[in-house]
């Protein structure tokens, strides 16, 4: 009498492959890593990054009105070129220009800023500013030029410079006042990703 033999094909050297898994086990699989996802990304938003959104034109063409993004300030120390979020004096607050402000780091503490023929110099060196709209001129409206930078501060600048209330007008910005630097995009999604 012929014996039966389970419907599991053999492989070469005798053993039977490995059952494929259920529609159900594959459902499953998926959900539980989707949720482990979601908790994941929802405890870093929670605790290590944030949300926001730029009010007004003064980092056109870097970032636009309504552009959402995330910014975070784990072990973050201020760099030049940095995108940074801050909580200006109350003094300079006005209208609906917002809480926070979205600006560009030019130089940090130590450094000299000149603004010399509608250039900006960080320590005697023209900056390169590849963000800038071609031809644009940056004018002074500094107090003191050359600005050095005090200890503990930084100097920003908004990328659209004839239409940014920034360093040149309200002097250099204490870094305990930085919010965080915006690392991401993520809105409107056809312009998302890291944002220079």
């Amino acid at each position: 009498m012929e014996s039966i033999k389970d419907n599991e094909p053999e492989v070469p050297g005798g053993r039977k492959s490995p059952k494929s898994p259920s529609p159900l086990s594959v459902l499953f699989d998926f959900t539980e890593t989707c949720v482990t996802a979601a908790v994941i990304a929802i405890l870093i938003l929670f605790f290590v990054a944030k949300t926001g959104t730029v009010v007004g034109e003064s980092m056109m063409d870097t970032m636009h009105p309504g552009d959402r993004y995330i910014l975070t300030d784990l072990f973050y120390t201020p760099e030049q070129g940095d995108i940074i979020v801050f909580a200006p004096d109350e003094q300079y607050v006005t209208g609906n220009s917002g809480k926070l402000w979205v600006k560009r780091v030019i130089a940090t503490e130590g450094q000299t800023v000149e603004i010399r023929d509608g250039l900006v110099y960080v320590d005697n060196e023209l900056l390169d500013e590849p963000y800038l709209r071609e031809g644009t001129v940056t004018l002074p409206h500094l107090t003191e030029n050359p600005f050095e930078v005090p200890e503990g501060h930084v100097f920003v600048m908004g990328d659209n410079r004839q239409n940014s209330r920034d360093s040149r007008y309200i002097g250099s910005v204490d870094v305990r006042q930085i919010i965080g630097h915006v690392i991401f995009r993520f809105w409107p999604l056809d312009n998302a990703g890291t944002v220079d």
